[in-house]
């Protein structure tokens, strides 16, 4: 199992690009890993045949697990294949069988130019599996629990008879009544009426265990590492947005096709303050506090696999055009699972934002090593104190986690306050 992604610590094997007795050749795509960001495609280290998979499609192995073996038509591979605790023994010169790397740390490079993300594609050929499993990728599991459909009689067209993106989609184009169960409001309509029988006992409810997505595991991985070891204190603002929404109006009437968002704005007036105030624009490293000179702004997306922060580089050198522009069009790469490592590692500060989704306030945990992370919540009209009036403006509370081994209070404080003068006074942005 090679490594993909620097963050990488393990991948699960999408899909075998090629089976069993198939000739390979050096550096031709030869199966597709799910890593903890991105769907990438592995390619041979070896000319030869492929001899034998030793992880099977939406099976996972840490790095350096032999993966497959390539050799010889005719050449033994029986030690290989009794080796235990997966670990393949040295080849030796008159037997040059290659296997995928053992060593815990696999010389391949990070940014892995010949390794390329990949979308869900056509499937390869090998036959439906007979043994009884029903093969379901995570990105299809999701979406049939959340549509309704049945998966139990439905035959997938990947390979092995792996359902996959296209084949709910597919059944939800036919709809309930060509089978692919009830509609999740009637589910709910019925389980009413059931409920509201006299006498009826249940039993402990079924269930279906999911494997988790490289993305889910690294989450979960980081946010154990981080809301405990990492002292968190939360400071929040409440924002008069009046003046932004009205500047964003304007904007998006004089360059329709840029449709800036306020979460463009927000990282463009996030990283003013964090240049204005560089103690916050920081990370904690064991024995030293490192201090950065640009601001790389990492903005959460939500994707069907979990959550990903593309990084802005650089947000404070950068015009809010060419934020709103980049960070579009991150988005939409991450969402497809085509983000190169480099893209989405190393931010020196985070944003996420809920607003959208109506959620008012909220508070984020640290993506460690970073010093913070701002929470941003919806924008809405609200009762406020004006000149001794009260009068509705577009108000917005974000709140902001801190790393309290890296920013001391009063200097969140003060960073958030600048922020919000910005925020408020958004003109500001345009005379530094």
């Amino acid at each position: 199992m090679p490594k993909l992604s620097p963050t990488m610590e393990e991948g699960q094997l999408s899909r075998w690009l090629k089976k069993e007795g198939d000739k390979v050749s050096m550096g031709e795509p030869l199966a597709e890993i799910d890593t903890d960001k991105a769907t990438m495609e592995m390619q041979a280290l070896a000319n030869g045949v492929l001899r034998k998979i030793l992880v099977n499609e939406g099976e996972s192995a840490p790095l350096g697990q032999p993966i497959a073996i390539i050799g010889e038509p005719d050449e033994d591979i029986s030690a290989l294949l009794t080796a235990g605790n997966g670990k393949a023994p040295q080849a030796s010169a008159a037997q040059p069988v290659e296997a995928a790397p053992t060593s815990p740390e696999p010389s391949v490079s990070t940014e892995a130019p010949t390794s390329v993300p990949v979308k869900e594609s056509e499937p390869a050929s090998q036959q439906p599996r007979n043994d009884g499993r029903q093969l379901i990728s995570p990105i299809a599991a999701r979406m049939a629990a959340d549509a309704g459909v049945d998966l139990k009689s439905m035959q997938g067209s990947g390979p092995g008879g792996r359902i996959v993106k296209r084949d709910v989609e597919a059944a939800m184009a036919k709809g309930p009544a060509q089978g692919t169960g009830a509609s999740p409001l009637r589910v709910g309509l019925v389980g009413l009426a059931r409920a509201a029988e006299k006498g009826v006992a249940y039993g402990p409810s079924g269930y279906r265990d999911e494997p988790l997505s490289e993305m889910r595991r690294t989450i979960a991985r980081r946010l154990v590492s981080s809301l405990g070891p990492v002292p968190h204190f939360f400071l929040t603002s409440e924002i008069d947005m009046n003046r932004a929404a009205d500047m964003r109006v304007a904007i998006n009437e004089l360059y329709p096709d840029t449709k800036l968002s306020i979460n463009d704005l927000v990282i463009k007036v996030a990283a003013a303050a964090l240049i204005q105030h560089p103690k916050v624009n920081a990370s904690f490293q064991d024995k030293t506090v490192r201090y950065y000179e640009h601001a790389d702004i990492g903005v959460a997306v939500a994707t069907e696999n979990g959550l990903i922060t593309p990084v802005v580089r650089a947000a404070d050198a950068k015009s809010l055009l060419e934020i709103a522009s980049e960070i579009r069009e991150l988005a939409e790469r991450a969402r497809a699972r085509k983000l190169k490592p480099e893209e989405y590692t190393g931010a020196t500060f985070s944003i996420s934002n809920l607003g959208m989704f109506g959620i008012d306030e909220f508070t984020a945990v640290i993506n460690p090593p970073e010093g913070a992370i701002l929470a941003v919540g919806a924008m809405t009209p609200s009762p406020v104190v004006r000149e001794n009036q009260v009068v509705i403006r577009e108000t917005m509370r974000v709140t902001m986690s801190c790393d309290h081994r890296v920013i001391d209070g009063a200097i969140g404080a003060q960073f958030l306050r600048t922020f919000k003068q910005i925020m408020e006074n958004p003109l500001y942005l345009f005379l530094g």
